[in-house]
Formats: C-alpha cells, sequence, structure tokens
C-alpha cells in the first residue's frame, strides 16, 4: 500500500476513535473496562460511571446475543434456500419419471395388443406351429429378440417405479428439513427481537447526560483495546499488500459506509455483519458463506501477521462477529442495531481470528 494512502488511513481511524462513537465495534460486545481517572471524574460522578459502566456491559452481552441469533437466522435462512432448491429438483425428477413410466407402460400395452391379435398364442406357439423352415429360422431370431426387448422394457419399468419411490421419499425428507429449518428460522427471530428489545429499553431508561456518557465510556472503551493491539507491535508485521479480489472487497464494503445496521440485510440499502462481507466479496468475483461461524470454518486460516487487505477479522470465541480488513490497522464493518457501515481499529474487539476468500 502506497506511503500516502497509508498516512491517510491512519489519521482517519485515529481521528474517528477520538471524536465518534460510531467507532466503537457497535459497543455490543464486550471490550476492556476503561479504568475511571479519579482527577478527571467528580467523586459524585464515580458512583454513577459505574453504574453506566455495568449497563455499557449488559448493552454489550444483549447485543453479542442478538448478533448469535442473527447468525443462526442466517444460516437458516441459507439452508432454506438450498432444501427449497432442492425439492424443486426432485419434483422435476417425479415429472421427468412419471412420463418415463407411462411411455414404458404404453409399449408394454402394445406388446400385449399385439399379442392378442395373434391369437393369444406367445410367439413361441406360433414359430412352432410353422411350416415354412426359411421362417423358423427367421422367427427364432426375432423371438430371442423378442424376449430380450420385453425383459428390457420390464427392468426400465422396474427401475423407473424404484427412482420415483426414492425421489418420493427425498422429497418427503427435504420437506421436513425444510419446516425443522423454518421453525429454527422462526425460533432465531424471536430470540433477535427479544434482545434487540431489551437492548433499547436499557437505553430507553437513560436520560441524555447519561446516554452521552455511556456513549463516552464506549469510545474509550473501544480506544484503549485499539491502542494495546496496536502497541503490541503487530502492525509492525503486516505489510497490507492486497491481491487485486482483496481490493476489489475494500472498495465495496468502503462504498457502504453510512449504511445502517439491520440484522439478515445483504444490502444493498442495509446490512448485518456477514452481509457486508459476503457482498463486498460477490462484487469482487467470488462467492463466499452467508454467515460469520461458517465463513471461520471453511474459508482459509491465516496468521493476524500475515493478513492483507480484503481478508475477514472473524471476532469473539464464538465467531459471531466479522469486519473486513482495509489496512494500516483497520476495519470497515457492519456494528450492530442503531450504527451505521464505519471505520474501526480492528483491534477494538477480541479477535479469534483472520479468513481469506479466494484463491
Amino acid at each position: 500500500m502506497r506511503a500516502g494512502k497509508r498516512g491517510l488511513i491512519t489519521a482517519a481511524v485515529t481521528v474517528v476513535c477520538a471524536v465518534t462513537v460510531l467507532l466503537a465495534p457497535g459497543t455490543a460486545f464486550a471490550a476492556p473496562a476503561p479504568t475511571p481517572t479519579p482527577t478527571a471524574t467528580p467523586p459524585s460522578a464515580a458512583p454513577r460511571d459505574k453504574d453506566l459502566e455495568a449497563v455499557r456491559k449488559k448493552l454489550d452481552k444483549l447485543y453479542h446475543d442478538a448478533a448469535v441469533a442473527t447468525d443462526a437466522y442466517n444460516a437458516a435462512e441459507e439452508k432454506a434456500e438450498k432444501q427449497s432448491a432442492d425439492i424443486v429438483a426432485l419434483a422435476k425428477k417425479i415429472v421427468e419419471g412419471q412420463k418415463k413410466l407411462d411411455r414404458l407402460k404404453d409399449r408394454a400395452g402394445a406388446a400385449a395388443r399385439s399379442q392378442y391379435r395373434g391369437g393369444g398364442l406367445p410367439d413361441e406357439a406360433r414359430l412352432m406351429l410353422s411350416d415354412n423352415p426359411q421362417q423358423f429360422l427367421d422367427g427364432a431370431g426375432r423371438v430371442i429378440q423378442g424376449h430380450r426387448a420385453t425383459k428390457g422394457l420390464i427392468g426400465d419399468m422396474s427401475r423407473t417405479q424404484q427412482d420415483l419411490e426414492q425421489y418420493s421419499k427425498d422429497a418427503s425428507a427435504q420437506w421436513k428439513k425444510l419446516e425443522a429449518g423454518r421453525k429454527a428460522k422462526a425460533a432465531a427471530k424471536k430470540e433477535i427481537e427479544k434482545q434487540i428489545s431489551a437492548a433499547e429499553k436499557l437505553e430507553s431508561q437513560l436520560e441524555k447526560k447519561e446516554k452521552e456518557r455511556l456513549a463516552e465510556l464506549e469510545r474509550k472503551a473501544a480506544q484503549k483495546a485499539q491502542t494495546a493491539w496496536v502497541d503490541s507491535g503487530i502492525l509492525e508485521e503486516i505489510k497490507d499488500d492486497v491481491s487485486a479480489q482483496g481490493e476489489k472487497a475494500v472498495k465495496f464494503a468502503t462504498a457502504q459506509m453510512g449504511k445502517p445496521y439491520e440484522w439478515g440485510a445483504e444490502g444493498p440499502n442495509t446490512y448485518d455483519c456477514s452481509g457486508l462481507t459476503s457482498q463486498a466479496w460477490a462484487s469482487a468475483g467470488q462467492a463466499i458463506p452467508r454467515t460469520s461461524q461458517e465463513q471461520w470454518k471453511q474459508l482459509k486460516h491465516v496468521p493476524v501477521k500475515d493478513m492483507r487487505p480484503g481478508d475477514l477479522i472473524i471476532y469473539f470465541d464464538d465467531a459471531s462477529h466479522v469486519a473486513l480488513y482495509v489496512g494500516d490497522g483497520a476495519i470497515v464493518h457492519a456494528p450492530r442495531p442503531g450504527r451505521t457501515v464505519t471505520l474501526t481499529g480492528a483491534g477494538t474487539m477480541p479477535i479469534l481470528g483472520v479468513v481469506r476468500p479466494g484463491a
């Protein structure tokens, strides 16, 4: 990455972390709590800060639980789409199989009608009654061919019937999975709404000054975590080289900044965390899993010191949050309800690991 661009991004991250609470990573997630400075905070305010810190941690947990439920919802949605496609494919096979079986039955019926027109005698009997030797020899060959054709016809009918039965069983199994997925999705939606509602209720009970102070605590917690991460010296090891695909993903993600977070959303006007990262990489021509947990499971893991712009940073032990690394120690992500897609420090949340889409 060019030095001028590196300096601009570093400066942007520093300014954003210093002046806006939007840079806290959703503040829905636990981060190291700042130690109140006695000289900066009047003694009478200390107990209230302690109360607000408890509120901050409670909000962190509520929004974190909502993020976990959102991942479950997105996973159920993705499975439902695949199961629906499988059911449609099976339905087509059943229709085609039924048409084939009907054709085979027509052929069998034609053979039966031919035998009836021959006086009900089988081909072998009519052949034995023939007085013409050449006709006998020619007929013998036709009888053998007829036997083979009949055997093949019966075999085709049997296999087609078995296929139809298997398709029906498979379709039934897929319907059951689809129904189970529907229930899982409904339960996840209920859990998301429950957690978000509880968080909003808690925030609504705060007075204006308390909200401002809470925002200050959130900002300081994020800034402290980022400072500790940078002070570890990790940025000195990260080279910030970028691939062509990674550059496209970064360009897409940063262009979404300012758009609201909405759980389950994949754009173009709103996003959740994994909706943003999956669409960013889709814009670069690379399909990746929809959820942060599946992104962590399925994509290539790379050491933090080797990460480059476009890589995905997975956060928390349960892989419940994901962001796209843009370089110079910064990420762009969709934080949580009530926030917008924003730029912040990569170390503001506990990093589980880094994954790389593409080759």
